[in-house]
């Protein structure tokens, strides 16, 4: 049963960084289902390692504390979601705040093994706490989530997984009754979070996260598999135990990590040949982004969603493989376009002609004074979207200069650094987003 819950935590930890390494919500709850993989590992070794079982329970007692600290941190990211790491310095101080008084608890404790000492009551009052206070957070904030319902679910598992792991070394409930049920919500959590990304990008998830199973499911029962035969004909043995979860862990890796892992591989076999590399990323990028391709008619989205959508195209300008899982593939626009030009109906197709349609509607921004570039508000939703997604001025990212651009876009980049707040770049890509939208869908909007 411990392998079961290990093999599936892990898999869905990988599953979610997998589909956006760089979006918080998404790289945070990996963090807590990978620490929950690990402490349940960790748990089953020190229980078959009688020597050693003392130092394993203090180890044990620090990392069981991580989940329920990520999890929180994914629950004020979800009340109130955050452009940059500097717009989230109140919630990074809470987190840590919350991380210390945790692993002061772990600390008190001395170890994970009963009975009930001062520190586990602080771990438990610690985790229960700020996960409650999060989520009370999210539902009476000035800034409400999209999806109360959604928040409430995950608060729910959150809370539940967090003091779950706490209470399965303690030995409280019988620890197959503990794991099973643990198995249940971790999958209920990974699956909770992965429909919000997915609601959140306008992406299909059903194919996408079923072709993860199947391959992980596959590959468990191949590699685990061994190790669980050598465990039942020899019984419980430290190095068969580890050689299980080591097993699991590495194969599950390669697996939902396929492509990440080519990637450095190319970078290793193909060091001589960039254009060579970047055609094979190319297409593993396009290959994975086509189970996530919504068939959902947009005649049914509302228009909030579909301002939401065009945003996330819009961001995605650069990424022809993001692009081609967007629902707004399917507009009728696009349709039009591919037959003027005789092009076949394929997804790649599709994704180029919303690229150069989004690229045709940032254009009809422009004010029409002649100029190239101007710092008037009349400019300000053109110089928004143009510069940064079809130019690719990334005047805010680390160790960005102005070096290898035009003289426009060099002027375009000095403006954005010294008079633009990245803040207010964000709210005008909101607005322009929403007038293309409404261009889009050929209705009138009024933006402030």
């Amino acid at each position: 049963m411990s392998a079961v819950v290990f093999a599936l935590s892990w898999w869905l930890g990988l599953y979610l960084l997998a589909r956006g390494p760089r979006k918080p919500v998404l790289a945070l709850a990996a963090v807590g289902l990978t620490s929950f993989a690990a402490v349940v590992a960790l748990d089953a070794v020190r229980l078959a390692t009688p020597a050693h079982a003392e130092l394993l329970g203090r180890i044990e007692g620090y990392l069981v504390v991580v989940p329920g600290i990520a999890w929180f941190a994914v629950l004020l990211e979800l009340s109130r979601p955050g452009d940059t790491w500097r717009s989230r310095i109140g919630e990074i101080l809470t987190v840590a705040i919350v991380a210390a008084l945790a692993l002061t608890g772990a600390a008190l404790a001395g170890g994970v093994g009963g009975p009930l000492r001062l520190g586990h009551w602080v771990m438990f009052g610690v985790i229960s706490l700020a996960t409650l206070g999060a989520l009370v957070r999210a539902l009476t904030g000035g800034r409400r989530p999209r999806s109360v319902t959604g928040v409430v679910v995950v608060a729910t598992l959150f809370f539940a997984l967090g003091n779950a792991i706490l209470v399965i070394p303690l030995g409280l409930v019988p620890s197959w009754l503990a794991l099973a049920s643990t198995g249940f919500d971790v999958l209920l959590l990974g699956v909770a979070v992965a429909a919000w990304d997915a609601f959140d990008e306008g992406q299909a998830l059903r194919a996408d996260m079923r072709r993860s199973f199947v391959g992980t499911a596959v590959v468990a029962t191949l590699f685990g598999g061994q190790a669980l035969v050598g465990l039942a004909v020899t019984g419980q043995h430290t190095a068969l135990t580890v050689l299980l979860f080591t097993s699991l862990g590495v194969a599950i890796t390669i697996n939902v990590l396929a492509d990440p892992l080519a990637v450095v591989l190319d970078r290793v076999a193909f060091s001589s040949s960039p254009d060579l590399r970047a055609d094979r990323d190319a297409l593993r990028r396009t290959e994975a982004a086509l189970p996530r391709r919504s068939d959902d008619p947009l005649d049914d989205v509302d228009d909030e969603t579909f301002v939401r959508l065009t945003r996330r195209a819009l961001g995605h300008y650069g990424d022809l493989s993001k692009l081609v899982a967007s629902p707004l593939t399917a507009l009728p626009e696009i349709d039009r376009r591919l037959d003027l030009r005789g092009a076949p109906d394929q997804p790649l197709e599709r994704a180029n002609e919303l690229r150069a349609l989004l690229a045709d509607r940032i254009a009809a921004l422009k004010p029409r004074d002649g100029g190239d570039f101007g710092t008037t508000e009349q400019w300000r939703h053109y110089n928004s979207l143009y510069f940064p997604y079809v130019v690719g001025v990334r005047a805010y990212a680390q160790n960005a200069t102005a070096a290898g651009l035009d003289p426009i876009a060099r002027q375009a980049w000095h403006w954005f650094v010294a008079e633009v707040p990245q803040r207010s770049l964000h709210n005008w890509q909101n607005a322009a987003a929403r007038v293309i939208a409404a261009d889009l869908r050929g209705k009138r909007v009024t933006v402030g």
